[in-house]
């Protein structure tokens, strides 16, 4: 009998994430649907190439070697017919996807609750919005030059307002500036901050680390600095939550750290702040995108 989705980490990622499309989307927006269809018909059996997500859902399903612990399953706006391709492709690059949901273009975010996902990926703005807006932990995927390493480890960074926590804090900031900001945390630097979008999600992988610890590493890289960075550990605290590593950059940027890191996927609710150079994740959420 396959493990419930109640006890495994859930992860929903479009085809736009997972693989590289770019041959694909030129056909559809420049020659319309039919002739879409009948290009992924033709090229049936040739494997997408790797996408942005792609190093993340690896080694994702590689801990699966370890115990049942987490289910990736394939969120696509395509038919059934036009998503063939995908499923082929995940079994191509040893992807061990079984579960995939193709909804002919209607908006995928919808299923995430019937299927207790903590996370969804797609390089679909669009789709990746309506599910913020909805209140759904999402995250588009932006373009990469990042190269895959042999570390078989998952690295997972994550800035902290308006990823991991709410965007209080950062209302405070955006309205007040620095010093009323600072001062508001430091006096309520005793109480937790609600939770954020990929609060869950982090609790999910947190349960991955206390059967695989050495195979997950989790940082954090944010914009605090002391005294303010006192509210965010009690946070994580408060929510039972750990992470490896903490970067209080106090507004220095955050591309020399990630970096230095490298992590398989990096998380930001501010897209001044993510890169190229390694997988980045937008999460359109709270004050800074509205």
């Amino acid at each position: 009998m396959a493990p419930s989705l109640e006890n495994l980490l859930v992860v929903g990622v479009a085809s736009s994430a997972l693989f590289d499309l770019t041959a694909s989307d030129a056909v559809f927006s420049t020659e319309g649907e039919q002739a879409y269809r009948a290009y992924q018909e033709a090229h049936l059996t040739e494997p997408f190439a790797a996408g942005v997500a792609f190093p993340f859902i690896r080694r994702l399903l590689r801990l699966n070697a370890l115990a049942p612990l987490v289910e990736v399953i394939v969120l696509s706006r395509n038919s059934p017919d036009t998503g063939l391709r995908i499923l082929r492709s995940a079994a191509h690059h040893g992807l061990t996807i079984t579960r995939a949901i193709f909804t002919e273009g209607r908006a995928p975010h919808e299923f995430m609750p019937a299927l207790n996902m903590s996370l969804f990926l797609s390089a679909n703005e669009n789709d990746v919005r309506k599910a913020t807006l909805a209140g759904m932990p999402a995250g588009q995927v932006l373009k990469s030059s990042f190269q895959d390493d042999d570390d078989p480890a998952l690295r997972i960074a994550f800035d902290f307002d308006g990823v991991l926590a709410d965007d209080a804090s950062e209302r405070i900031y955006q309205s007040g500036g620095l010093d009323q900001f600072q001062q508001h945390e430091a006096t309520n630097v005793v109480t937790p901050l609600d939770p954020g979008p990929l609060r869950n999600f982090l609790a999910g992988v947190n349960r991955i680390q206390r059967q695989a610890e050495d195979r997950i590493r989790v940082s954090v890289v944010t914009a605090r600095s002391a005294p303010a960075h006192e509210r965010a550990i009690n946070s994580l605290k408060a929510w039972g939550l750990t992470v490896n590593d903490a970067f209080f950059l106090g507004g220095l940027k955050k591309a020399p750290i990630l970096d230095v890191l490298k992590p398989h996927i990096f998380f930001d609710d501010q897209r001044g702040h993510l890169i190229q150079t390694v997988p980045c994740v937008h999460v359109p959420f709270g004050v800074t995108n509205e």
